[in-house]
């Protein structure tokens, strides 16, 4: 009894850090459960798990029921890592088809987050561009083109340097970015300085918690995909309070 009271133990504390692990990463709800209930299957036993927004709960029992252990964990917070997501994924089917042993995943999943991640200033600059083509696709002319890479700079940077409340994060970033792209009406530059402002602010948008807060509560996770969405509705919010207190400088020209 004591073994398998054991192992049931070791077992819980590796798929509570893998889950935590994957709920930091961008995973939507019914990824993570299936993830770790196929890890939990391939040591012969079952997972039951109930995810909130910041802890997550876990039962793991014996196929006869007879030994039963249960965790509480609180969430992670982490920057959203498709890679991570992919690979922990191929984790859990690689321990279901090859029966890993614990120690064997220990290692393998060590060795998935500590990979480094992408280069900060790389990111910094693709965020730029990218933002910046998203003006070009609102028919932004060059010039709001270049005001929104700039602004988008400044306005990312800001937001990894800043490590305090992400809500107040958001609002200076829109505020900042939305501040640098408003030049091109102050100064009269170019024809499309409203789609310069308007797209400023892009690269802040939630999609990822809004997408998963849909998936979640489509597969009945509905918990779980409303703290998603009422976080991801609380972050626009600050967005538009942020480019607001903009326009509101600028003599509420476009409001």
């Amino acid at each position: 009894m004591n073994n398998v009271h054991e192992e049931l133990k070791s077992v819980s504390q590796f798929l509570t850090e893998y889950a935590t692990c994957l709920m930091a990463s961008g995973v939507h709800t019914s990824r993570i459960v299936r993830n770790t209930a196929r890890i939990a299957e391939s040591f012969g036993f079952e997972a039951h798990m109930t995810l909130f927004h910041k802890t997550i709960s876990m039962t793991l029992r014996s196929k006869d029921n007879a030994h039963v252990y249960s965790t509480v964990s609180t969430a992670k917070s982490g920057a959203i890592n498709f890679e991570f997501n992919s690979e922990l994924s191929a984790l859990s089917w690689e321990a279901y088809d090859n029966h890993l042993p614990l120690d064997t995943l220990w290692e393998k999943f060590h060795a998935i987050t500590s990979k480094p991640r992408m280069n900060p200033w790389a990111v910094w600059i693709l965020v730029g561009f990218a933002n910046a083509s998203f003006c070009r696709l609102f028919n932004g002319d060059w010039i709001a083109v270049a005001a929104v890479f700039v602004a988008t700079l400044v306005g990312f940077r800001i937001k990894q340097i800043l490590h305090f409340n992400h809500y107040f994060v958001f609002t200076i970033s829109a505020f900042v970015a939305s501040l640098i792209a408003s030049i091109t009406m102050w100064q009269h530059w170019g024809t499309t300085p409203d789609i310069a402002i308007g797209a400023s602010v892009l690269y802040l948008i939630p999609g990822v918690p809004l997408i998963n807060g849909i998936i979640d509560i489509i597969e009945g996770h509905v918990l779980a995909g409303t703290a998603r969405l009422i976080n991801a509705l609380l972050l626009i919010v600050c967005i538009a309070f942020g480019m607001g207190i903009t326009l509101l400088m600028m003599g509420g020209k476009l409001l």
